[in-house]
């Protein structure tokens, strides 16, 4: 029987995280036990391996969200230099928006901790499933989706702060373990890529429409991964391009996954899990509603039912100005909005003097019912297109079947088709594509990291990202390449080491 991961995730027991989750651990080790228990005894059932598992999907959701502090998802976006707000009290925005982030701020020790919790609920699954007597094919399952999950917060770990701790055991007071060091950059990928390869074998269906991770999910992030470690900080090159574009291919050969024809099915909840959609947080309206909703929408507009209307992020203009002329994706309710109803009247339209995210609305909930149950897209099909078009190019040069890739994207966005270019004018088109085409998705200072360039939306060309100067004034320094570790963590471990220049 397959688990709803929307349902289960709210019976799930939730783990605390015994190490580097700042105050609380204390508080919770000396509960009085009302119920006998312990570690020993509770993984001893099937429903003890569900549990724990569903318990590492819950931290997926700590990041997204919004409100008048903004909100962790964002620390991506405004880092880029493509995004720009109205809430004057999101000094945590601001301060990105204008790099001159430090380790105090709430979204990076949002990222840290949640990411460290999912990691040892993994750690927890992955020690202690084994011994339960149960279904051998359902408990390889469980462990793929663990060892999975575990990949992925490393995989946002080690991006966004680098050489990090590096835990693949349970860790409770007494664990040598518990105040760690720093590991490489390289081990990090080495445990990444292992636990990938070991989900990768362990019976996961390819698809999953309850929402659970699945075998194109794996194969998805490897693409991902392995395209990162050719790039920057590791820099393993051609071989781990054909790496890349392997699995990637795996993906699209397999024909499970298309493009929505429509870009309203990237915000439908009728569309979740299927199509376009391979992996998603899921949430579910009036019972585990998603919020962000209230960030995406203008200051006080009176354009929704909600009556926080924060105006937390929305895109630079020059950034939307910098697509090509005649792509769908400019065009109104298309990825961006620009004008909409007012709540108290649904017959008058205000202008709203920017640029929103569309890509996140939830029409509904703002029309009439106020709780949004629209998941949040971690990997989409799209994605894995341009990952092979990328990757295949820097092994043979633009193919056929690179420019094919990209193509269906481009036709979907009802652009002529590329065809004719050297490897060079490929690389970057196929970046202004990931550009254009995940904008807003948590994917672009990534791959300006990984890559060390940055787009200018004026000339429309990319370079150097140490020196790249923001359209509104700041300019890139080497420090931003990683985010700070935050404060309350190098004060609570002697033996980690602030990233240079914070």
């Amino acid at each position: 029987m397959k688990i709803n991961i929307k349902k289960a995730v709210r019976h799930a027991l939730v783990w605390v995280a015994l190490v580097l989750v700042g105050s609380g651990c204390d508080d919770f080790l000396v509960e009085p036990d009302r119920s006998n228990f312990t570690l020993e005894n509770y993984f001893t059932k099937p429903e003890h391996a569900e549990s724990v598992v569903n318990a590492i999907y819950e931290n997926l959701r700590s990041t997204t969200g919004g409100g008048f502090g903004g909100a962790p998802w964002m620390m991506l976006e405004f880092a880029t230099g493509l995004a720009n707000t109205d809430l004057g009290q999101a000094q945590n925005s601001i301060n990105i928006r204008n790099l001159v982030n430090n380790s105090d701020n709430d979204y990076g020790s949002a990222y840290w901790t949640s990411s460290y919790r999912g990691i040892a609920n993994a750690n927890l699954a992955i020690a202690k499933i084994p011994g339960i007597t149960m279904n051998e094919s359902r408990k390889m399952r469980l462990l793929g989706e663990a060892r999975f999950l575990r990949a992925y917060y490393y995989y946002n770990l080690v991006r966004i702060f680098g050489e990090i701790p590096l835990l693949t055991e349970p860790v409770d007071l007494n664990s040598p373990e518990l105040y760690p060091s720093e590991a490489s950059e390289e081990d990090i990928y080495s445990v990444i890529v292992e636990d990938l390869t070991m989900a990768e074998a362990s019976g996961l269906p390819f698809t999953d429409e309850t929402g659970r991770v699945s075998l194109g999910a794996v194969k998805s992030l490897l693409s991902s991964v392995y395209l990162t470690m050719a790039g920057y900080p590791l820099q393993k090159g051609t071989a781990y391009y054909q790496k890349a574009a392997d699995k990637a291919e795996e993906v699209i050969e397999s024909g499970e996954y298309e493009l929505f024809t429509s870009y309203d099915d990237l915000h439908s909840e009728a569309k979740e899990n299927i199509g376009e959609n391979i992996l998603m947080v899921q949430f579910e309206p009036f019972i585990m509603p998603s919020n962000w909703q209230t960030s995406i929408i203008p200051y006080n507009k009176g354009i929704s039912e909600y009556s926080d209307e924060t105006g937390a992020i929305y895109a630079n203009t020059d950034f939307v100005e910098s697509y090509e002329p005649g792509d769908k994706r400019t065009k109104e309710k298309e990825f961006y909005y620009t004008e909409y109803s007012l709540s108290s009247d649904r017959t008058k339209t205000v202008k709203l003097g920017g640029h929103f995210i569309y890509k996140h609305f939830d029409p509904l909930a703002h029309l009439q019912t106020t709780s949004s149950g629209l998941n949040w897209t971690l990997m989409r099909y799209a994605e894995v297109l341009l990952i092979y078009a990328e990757a295949i190019n820097e092994v043979s040069g633009p193919t056929p079947e690179a420019y094919e890739a990209v193509n269906k994207i481009r036709r979907r966005a009802e652009l002529p088709e590329l065809a004719g270019l050297s490897q060079q004018q490929f690389r970057e088109a196929v970046w202004r594509e990931k550009w254009h085409e995940l904008s807003y998705e948590n994917k672009t200072w990534f791959d300006m990291a990984r890559l060390r360039k940055a787009f200018n939306v004026t000339s429309g060309n990319f370079e150097d990202f140490v020196g790249h100067q923001f359209s509104y004034g700041p300019t890139l320094q080497e420090r931003e390449l990683l985010f700070p570790i935050p404060t309350a963590e190098i004060r609570n471990n002697e033996k980690l080491t602030q990233n240079p220049g914070y």
